[in-house]
């Protein structure tokens, strides 16, 4: 698509743009031109996501922010996403502050990405992400940093169908093989979840929302991230994703 709104015609030689006004014009037309203090946008205007004129209003509650997950989760699955906060103005604003208004602990499967599945921009969430929603001491120090720190009110534990980490600790269970390196300490710490009244797939599928609850049980027993629930400014909740319907849904 021609980005000159003008017909092609003969203008006098007096009247012709310089060079660098015909680059800056270009730019201006096609979203390029430099917006704030050093923010410059790509050679070619942004296809995919609409512009958005200012940041959303953020929840500050856990609740509010478990509604907006749900609307942000109904939007993906039903492929009418909005891509909020990526226009300029909400990237130039973060640069000097962020304000998330949930913090998710999820897994590292590539089909999981919380941003995505609850279709939100920057600066919306916090997301800390191991296999099999694994805590460890950095994992643990970075989910106190957002609730401590930055006051944010939800944290989630989101699990996922399928989760490849649970099955793998599952089978290792039965045969009772070793797991090469690292990966035997995310067998070791998924192993309490294992859920022996069911057997094959059902299993692992019921293993995977065993470890969620065991995980949330583990962090509200945290003493600093207990006190922030028990004053009512922290809700920890844990949920599941469905690959196959794209659904994100509470198990407790």
């Amino acid at each position: 698509m021609n980005s000159d709104p003008t017909p092609h015609r003969a203008v006098p030689s007096q009247r012709t743009a310089s060079p660098a006004r015909r680059s800056l014009l270009r730019a201006a037309l096609t979203g390029t031109a430099a917006v704030g203090a050093g923010l410059t946008l790509g050679a070619e205007p942004a296809l995919a996501a609409p512009h958005i004129a200012a940041q959303r209003k953020h929840p500050t509650t856990a609740d509010e922010a478990l509604r907006e997950l749900s609307e942000g989760n109904r939007r993906w699955r039903t492929f009418r996403q909005q891509y909020p906060d990526q226009s300029p103005e909400v990237r130039q604003a973060l640069t000097t502050a962020q304000h998330p208004f949930a913090l998710i602990l999820g897994c590292i499967d590539s089909r999981v990405p919380p941003e995505l599945v609850f279709d939100q921009g920057l600066g919306d969430l916090m997301t800390i992400r191991s296999a099999g929603q694994v805590l460890d001491e950095a994992v643990l120090g970075s989910l106190a940093y957002g609730v401590l720190e930055l006051g944010i009110p939800l944290l989630m534990v989101l699990g996922h169908q399928s989760c490849g980490a649970v099955k793998a600790t599952v089978q290792a269970d039965q045969s009772g093989e070793k797991l090469p390196a690292h990966i035997q300490y995310l067998a070791d710490q998924i192993t309490p979840a294992i859920d022996r009244s069911k057997n094959g797939d059902a299993r692992i599928d019921a293993t995977i929302d065993a470890n969620v609850r065991l995980i949330r049980s583990r962090l509200a027993a945290e003493p600093d991230l207990a006190a922030k629930v028990e004053s009512g400014a922290l809700a920890i909740v844990g949920a599941r994703y469905e690959l196959n319907t794209q659904r994100v849904h509470r198990i407790c």
